[in-house]
């Protein structure tokens, strides 16, 4: 799934070189440093990530940072070195730099997250995003997903 971030007249706080990530309900900062994110901006974001993955088995995982030319690509390359089971895992990674947004799904979370599932929650990442609300969107659309999933023992009935 792959989303043009369509901002207003807002321009999203620049994250270039930072990364966030959650493989086990963790945030990662690798920019050296320096973030635009505050304690409890780091806090939120990973309660949202350790949530959804406790919810629904999943693992989620986030990167903010630049794609490069082809973010899909990258995204997809992303995903795959994160680790662990990736045919469970769902990578969120946004380039506010770049206004892209791309959700991967591996081959089991694509059957309980379907695209139409993620399209949804892209379309209300971009609405947060347009009003300058990174963090926000992030766990909203990290909210969406979870509910879209459900929880493994409860799906089906």
């Amino acid at each position: 799934m792959s989303q043009q971030l369509a901002t207003r007249d807002h321009q999203p706080a620049d994250t270039r070189g930072t990364s966030t990530a959650d493989t086990s309900g963790s945030v990662v900062d690798e920019s050296g440093g320096t973030t635009p994110f505050s304690y409890q901006d780091l806090s939120r974001l990973d309660e949202a990530l350790t949530m959804s993955s406790k919810e629904t088995g999943l693992r989620f995982t986030l990167y903010i940072g630049e794609l490069g030319t082809d973010t899909r690509s990258t995204a997809e390359d992303l995903h795959s070195r994160s680790g662990g089971d990736t045919s469970n895992s769902v990578l969120v990674a946004i380039s506010p730099g770049q206004r892209v947004l791309e959700i991967v799904t591996g081959t089991a979370a694509a059957r309980r997250l379907p695209d139409r599932a993620c399209a949804l929650a892209v379309l209300s990442m971009t609405n947060r995003l347009g009003s300058g609300d990174l963090v926000g969107a992030i766990v909203n659309g990290l909210r969406q997903m979870s509910d879209a999933a459900g929880h493994p023992s409860r799906r089906g009935h």
